[in-house]
């Protein structure tokens, strides 16, 4: 029997998620270039992670709820339409303001097109591969923060960090082409209703599955967002590291979001409380090492790989108790993902122009995680329990 194999179409979603997720974590190794050339502090300039994030966080659901019921064709080649918009903006912004406003219209895209494209790509191909083609399309993001991120830091450091963005940019003008040209036009979706997905916001288990998310991923961008300046004020980097720095950690969020899935589906209690305890380890390895160039590089891989594995079971856990409302409560989890992110972001650029300084901003992104760390103790409690109570009715049951 032959396998079946990925459509071209699912690829140019995986071009397009690349370019999107790109532009969401590029500032990370561009963070010194914008501050200097806009005359700010390089923790003003962390904030432009915060308000691309909450753009997601805020605009997110709501787009997702009231482009789902379009044609789908359609829809996805109007946010790249938006996405180019905004990348374009950037890249021309003469002012912080102004640079602020075009990253909150970049952010807006990330959420809706993730979620429709996500269901576009299902459709794409057999149920079988239904999984497959999603974990392809979201590879994307995973090769934006090992190849676009350090790519991206490159151009900046070559032709300037305007050039950065109007880079991201074409690529997301290659991907809208490409849509248009090769996606078969669907008509509009029968979209349960909102008051039907929103039923599934009274699971408790829901909102403290979404919880973990907000609170445990926070250290990531606390940390990621800021590599450029710790590894050259306070480790001596050359500015020039940073672009393969960044390449090790991409490859260390590779391993880490294989090693999670792989996990996940064993047991995702303990997968799940092994990852955010590790993250936290790596983050307070990362602080100590700050003064040795060899260890420091050795703890960020390490970083990298115990931060990504927690993405797969937070991202099950969700859809684990999403009841009828599964898109929302996943598109939901982008949202508490980036809630986390727009923390970190604005947390990091805090201590950074602070009196704590660089040095202390890995100790600084240990600390929310902690309260994460409480909560999946908490649900893994409570799953346990339920489990149990299951099967002690069904013990009943077949006893009578």
């Amino acid at each position: 029997m032959t396998q079946q194999k990925m459509p071209m179409q699912v690829w140019i979603l995986t071009l397009a998620a690349f370019a999107i997720g790109t532009a969401e974590f590029v500032i990370a190794g561009i963070l010194p270039q914008i501050a200097t050339s806009l005359s700010i502090t390089e923790g003003q300039a962390g904030y432009l992670i915060s308000a691309y994030a909450l753009a997601i966080v805020i605009g997110g659901p709501i787009l997702t709820i009231y482009l789902a019921r379009f044609n789908k064709k359609n829809v996805l080649i109007g946010l790249m339409a938006l996405f180019i918009l905004g990348n374009v903006l950037s890249a021309l912004a003469p002012t912080y303001t102004l640079l602020l406003v075009s990253r909150v219209i970049s952010g807006l895209v990330q959420g809706p097109f993730y979620g429709i494209g996500a269901v576009v790509a299902t459709n794409l191909v057999s149920e079988k591969m239904a999984g497959r083609a999603v974990g392809q399309m979201f590879a994307g993001l995973t090769l934006a923060n090992v190849l676009g991120v350090p790519a991206g830091t490159w151009v900046s450091l070559t032709f300037g960090w305007s050039t950065t963005f109007f880079t991201v940019a074409a690529f997301g003008a290659v991907a809208m082409i490409f849509i248009m040209l090769s996606i078969r036009s669907t008509g509009h979706s029968e979209a349960k209703s909102i008051k039907t997905q929103l039923q599934a916001f009274k699971n408790p288990m829901l909102l403290i599955s979404l919880a973990i998310t907000a609170f445990a991923w926070s250290g990531f961008m606390t940390l990621y967002g800021y590599i450029a300046p710790i590894a050259m004020h306070v480790t001596g980097f050359e500015q020039d590291a940073v672009t393969w720095i960044l390449v090790l950690v991409g490859v260390g969020l590779i391993i880490g979001n294989t090693l999670g899935g792989r996990s996940s589906d064993k047991s995702l209690a303990k997968a799940s409380l092994f990852w955010a305890t590790a993250m936290i380890a790596s983050l307070l390895l990362v602080g100590v090492f700050t003064g040795s160039k060899v260890l420091f590089i050795g703890a960020l891989f390490i970083f990298g790989i115990a931060s990504f594995a927690n993405v797969p079971a937070m991202q099950l856990r969700v859809m684990n108790h999403g009841g009828e409302g599964q898109e929302l409560a996943a598109t939901a989890n982008i949202s508490a993902f980036n809630l986390a992110n727009a923390f970190g972001g604005f947390l990091g650029g805090m201590v950074l122009d602070g009196q704590l300084g660089a040095s202390m901003i890995p100790y600084a992104a240990a600390i929310v995680p902690l309260i994460g760390l409480v909560l999946i103790v908490k649900a893994n409690r409570a799953e346990k329990h339920s489990t149990v109570q299951v099967e002690d009715l069904s013990t009943a049951v077949t006893a009578n």
